[in-house]
């Protein structure tokens, strides 16, 4: 089941953010998060209105995902990236599919234009997945980040929406 997280799902949020910063290297960053500092990712996402979802799988959350802007700028306003994590011991079951067709939904409905994914080259099950749902190579930063001894090469994926039907600048 996928919803929209709750406080009462932040412990498990960060265990499983946390397994990804110390165990692998979908996330370019070297130390676990507390649980105050996703607390307060929590609450800047739902002052921001991105969604945060969570899929339940055994009455807890196994896999959770978010989007939020791409760049900073103004002109960038259509075009959000977004993250996609699942529990280690519920990897290979389709929750990353499921959160990944959800996040599309919401992207739609919400008139963006472009859905960015940046995934480390190595990650060929996220690739794959990417791909098989739409998504194409926009382009590789080689040797973006460096972590357990070696550099990393980030891909990024874009997925084209519809966008909105009357943008404005401002």
């Amino acid at each position: 089941m996928i919803r929209e997280a709750l406080e009462r799902d932040l412990p498990a949020i960060l265990d499983i953010y946390n397994d990804a910063i110390l165990n692998t290297t979908a996330v370019y960053t070297y130390e676990a998060q507390t649980l105050s500092q996703r607390e307060q990712w929590f609450c800047e996402k739902r002052e921001a209105g991105y969604p945060v979802l969570v899929f339940e799988a055994d009455g807890e959350a196994a896999g959770f995902a978010t989007f939020g802007p791409f760049r900073a700028w103004p002109a960038y306003k259509y075009t959000i990236e977004h993250s996609i994590y699942a529990h280690g011991g519920y990897r290979q079951r389709g929750i990353g599919t499921a959160l990944l067709k959800e996040l599309i939904r919401i992207a739609e409905e919400r008139g963006y234009k472009t859905l960015v994914a940046g995934i480390d080259e190595s990650n060929d099950a996220s690739v794959r997945m990417h791909v098989k749902h739409g998504f194409s190579h926009a382009g590789t930063i080689r040797n973006a980040g460096y972590k357990f001894g070696r550099w990393l090469n980030l891909a990024f994926y874009e997925y084209e929406l519809a966008g909105p039907s009357h943008p404005v600048e401002k």
